[in-house]
């Protein structure tokens, strides 16, 4: 049984000026999501800055994640790492806290062969009763879960449900839907390939769009699985300068930017990562109002 069907909020986490988490503004943006139709919240990922909280931050953003959310829809939570042993840590601190699901990053900088995939991921998941969803994106992390992999593991692994796709390579995805049949859900992990994907046999997006436009990237995930692909396509290119603009900075610094100016005190993000540059607002600004959202 799918994790979620449908548009997944890759949800920020809103920082105070002096840098700790805002969990006011947290509980506003998760009822914001679940009020505009979005199917399940997905915490303490890549948008949500895991590399620059600690392990009690993390652990503390999930809890509070999944006592807002209460059950109105599925919780996710970010828990992967390029150490194993501390994925299977985090996992169970994550299942203890009452999380629905787990995403689980690829190892990144030490990377891993392909076998070294397969036992990271089959110890971690392996170490919970909640299911994992797998996150291959190769930009970040310079490690590619490639189909045969992904397909065996959805296959032999039992709390292995899914992988979010995020590789930018359509190929690679109907090669894994194709090997990997029904032992694996895939999810869009980039906002320009919802369709084509969902088209090949996916069931929806883990999606940073969704953090501003939650009611409209729900509405593309919806129409492609009620099989308007026409519909989700006219949707799907209507969103794309957004989408360009999202992500005309490394993630998620414009995504921070455009809540900010919706009104959502989220704050600016943690070092490395940097407040957008005045030039790349403009025209995120300009997207917006386009787009309608602003």
């Amino acid at each position: 049984m799918a994790i979620f069907r449908g548009a997944g909020v890759a949800i920020v986490t809103p920082m105070k000026e002096n840098g700790e988490i805002d969990y006011d503004v947290f509980g506003e943006l998760i009822d914001e999501q679940i009020a505009h139709g979005t199917d399940a919240i997905v915490a303490v990922g890549t948008s949500g800055e895991a590399p620059t909280l600690d392990d009690g931050e993390h652990i503390e953003a999930i809890r509070f994640a999944v006592e807002k959310t209460a059950k109105r829809v599925p919780v996710i939570a970010g828990t992967g790492s390029n150490n194993t042993a501390h994925a299977v840590m985090m996992s169970k601190e994550a299942e203890k806290a009452g999380a629905d699901g787990l995403l689980l990053v690829a190892p990144y900088y030490n990377k891993a062969t392909q076998n070294g995939l397969k036992e990271h991921y089959k110890v971690i998941a392996e170490s919970v009763s909640i299911p994992s969803i797998l996150y291959n994106v190769p930009s970040r992390t310079g490690s590619n879960i490639l189909p045969e992999t992904a397909a065996w593991l959805g296959r032999n692994v039992k709390n292995v449900a899914a992988i979010k796709e995020a590789s930018g390579n359509i190929s690679q995805v109907a090669k894994t839907i194709e090997l990997a049949g029904d032992s694996l859900d895939v999810y869009s992990g980039n906002d320009d390939q919802i369709v084509p994907i969902m088209a090949l046999g996916g069931i929806g997006v883990i999606s940073v769009l969704s953090n501003v436009a939650p009611q409209q990237t729900h509405d593309i995930a919806q129409a492609c699985l009620d099989g308007d692909y026409k519909k989700g396509a006219r949707l799907q290119l209507a969103a794309l300068e957004l989408i360009r603009q999202l992500f005309s900075e490394v993630n998620p610094i414009p995504v921070k930017a455009a809540l900010n100016m919706q009104g959502f005190k989220v704050g600016a993000p943690r070092l490395p990562l940097t407040v957008m540059e005045a030039a790349h607002q403009e025209l995120l600004k300009k997207a917006m109002i386009d787009y309608g959202i602003l």
